[in-house]
């Protein structure tokens, strides 16, 4: 208990030290009252009691631990899912406004007009896409393949294997080892 020592000056408190010798007298008064309340048989089971606590304290830590492990990794790859989304819708939009530029590009060439306006725009657009790791499938020769290919006209032609695709009507292409565009093609039968 603190008592004042000067009432007018509510700062100055009276603090009593208890010395070494006094907490040693303490503790050993102490230890002979449990010893002296409590047989060992008692004490034993005591202990049993707080080590299975502690035992239950580490499974349930260890479960929350766990949990937000589990927890951190669904949020990230909900995260990373949630990016490449975005980034594959803008990518196919982006990749409209590509396929115009390569046409326009075939028909100024063909009409034997200067492209080089054209190609330096290209050459920006397809380092925008390796930047985006959006990579072309290329499909002429292949074997239709229905994860990569989308397959709108067939011809007949004895000289090729059944499915083998012989144009490509439409580039597809990859982004992050998935397929945001199929490539349309025109595939063979015997």
């Amino acid at each position: 208990m603190f008592e004042l020592l000067d009432e007018n000056n509510p700062d100055e408190v009276d603090v009593k030290v208890i010395s070494n010798n006094q907490t040693d007298n303490f503790q050993d008064d102490l230890t002979q009252s449990i010893s002296e309340d409590l047989t060992v048989d008692q004490l034993q089971t005591i202990l049993e009691k707080e080590k299975q606590k502690v035992q239950d304290y580490e499974a349930k830590i260890k479960h929350v631990l766990a949990d937000y492990q589990n927890l951190n990794r669904k949020t990230q790859s909900d995260i990373e899912k949630g990016v490449n989304t975005k980034v594959d819708e803008f990518m196919l939009d982006f990749l409209k406004i590509y396929d115009d530029f390569i046409r326009a590009k075939q028909v100024f060439t063909e009409s034997k007009i200067n492209i080089e306006g054209l190609d330096s725009i290209l050459k920006n657009m397809d380092t925008l896409l390796v930047k985006y790791n959006v990579t072309p499938i290329d499909a002429l020769g292949e074997i239709f393949d229905p994860n990569f290919h989308e397959a709108i006209s067939i011809i007949t032609d004895s000289n090729l294997d059944d499915n083998t695709i012989t144009k490509e009507l439409r580039k597809g292409y990859i982004s992050h080892k998935r397929v945001i565009r199929p490539t349309l093609v025109e595939i063979s039968k015997k």
